[in-house]
C-alpha cells in the first residue's frame, strides 16, 4: 500500500493526523473538498485554526516534501482556507461554543458563551460568527516514510 503514490499520500496523512491529535490539536476535519481543491487536514491548536497540508516522501525520494508546495500551491491553500471557514467554520464554532457553555468551568455563570452560542445558532446570524481568537495559519506536514522505523515527521507552524 504504501509503494504507490496514492497510498504513500493516504499513509502519511493518517500518521500525520495521529501525529497532530498526540500532541494535542483537535482534529476538525480531514479531507475536505470543494470544486477548486481539497484541504488535508483542519485542526484546532488552542485557539488557533490550523489548516494543515500534509506532504509525504519515501525516504528514497530525491525531494523533501517542503519542496512540494511551490507559490500557486500556497495561494490555492489559502483560497481553500478562506472558503473552509465560509462554509464550515460556523458549525464547529456552534459546538465548540456549546462545549464550553454546557461543559466549561464555570459555565453556568458565563453570559457571553451562552450569548455566542444563541447568536451563532440563529440562522440569520450564522455569517456572523467570530473568527477562531488565535486566527489562522496554514501548516507544513512533513512526513518521510523511512525503511525502516517509524515515519520522521515535521511540523512546520506557520509555512505558509
Amino acid at each position: 500500500m504504501k509503494s504507490s503514490n496514492n497510498g504513500l499520500g493516504r499513509y502519511g496523512e493518517e500518521v500525520a493526523a495521529r501525529w497532530l491529535a498526540a500532541g494535542g490539536l483537535r482534529i476538525l476535519e480531514r479531507n475536505w473538498r470543494c470544486a477548486e481543491g481539497e484541504l488535508d487536514i483542519v485542526a484546532l491548536d488552542g485557539d488557533t485554526l490550523a489548516v494543515c497540508e500534509v506532504k509525504t516522501r519515501s525516504e528514497r525520494g530525491f525531494q523533501q516534501p517542503s519542496e512540494g508546495i511551490d507559490r500557486t500551491k500556497a495561494e490555492r491553500l489559502r483560497h481553500l482556507a478562506e472558503r473552509w471557514l465560509g462554509e464550515r467554520w460556523p458549525a464547529h464554532f456552534v459546538r465548540l461554543a456549546q462545549t464550553v457553555a454546557v461543559d466549561g468551568p464555570g459555565a453556568d455563570a458565563d453570559p457571553v458563551a451562552k450569548a455566542q452560542v444563541a447568536k451563532a445558532q440563529a440562522a440569520s446570524e450564522v455569517r456572523s460568527v467570530p473568527l477562531p481568537p488565535g486566527g489562522v495559519r496554514i501548516d507544513l506536514i512533513a512526513v518521510v516514510n523511512r525503511l525502516k522505523g517509524a515515519a520522521q515527521i515535521e511540523h512546520h507552524r506557520g509555512a505558509v
